[in-house]
């Protein structure tokens, strides 16, 4: 099976901010992570990503807020989405 796109989605939240989402379903999982999911969601304000929920190969599932990167404990993606939705309903400048 082959890497599968399951969802892509570009959304303006205002003039100057905008999210993306991609999430696509894998053979098998990446590198650091337990599940068979490849995702990024970005939030970006100006041009700049000011938050970021991502699985890079090695580094397994993290949040990016600002320059700040956390884990993240990925449990499904509804709720990774939800959790993404909910951090840019959060989010303010510092």
């Amino acid at each position: 099976m082959a890497a599968r796109v399951l969802l892509r989605e570009k959304r303006i939240v205002s003039e100057d901010r905008f999210a993306e989402v991609v999430i696509w379903r894998l053979p098998t999982p990446v590198s650091g992570s337990r599940h068979r999911f490849k995702y990024r969601l970005a939030f970006v304000v100006e041009g700049v990503c000011v938050l970021r929920f991502d699985n890079e190969t090695g580094k397994g599932d993290h949040k990016h807020i600002g320059i700040e990167e956390a884990p993240y404990a990925f449990t499904s993606l509804a709720q990774l989405v939800k959790d993404f939705w909910d951090a840019i309903d959060e989010w303010r400048p510092r």
